[in-house]
């Protein structure tokens, strides 16, 4: 998902889409470590893609704290 897609979502959505994504991240780890995992790119695409989420979360909540 492109960081555009994510700044139209609100915080709870955004909070939602982390969730999904820290556990996916943790079956592609699981799955490593017992040598089932077949797509790697996997793990560095879900690994952005939460640091790409929360980023989006903390510029929110920093320009709302600003905007108060």
């Amino acid at each position: 998902m492109k960081a555009s897609e994510l700044r139209q979502k609100s915080i709870e959505e955004l909070s939602n889409e982390l969730l999904e994504s820290l556990k996916e991240q943790f079956v592609f780890r699981m799955q490593r470590s017992s040598g089932q995992l077949t797509r790697h790119s996997e793990m560095r695409k879900v690994r952005r893609k939460i640091a790409r989420i929360k980023t989006i979360m903390n510029e929110m909540q920093s320009t709302a704290e600003v905007s108060k």
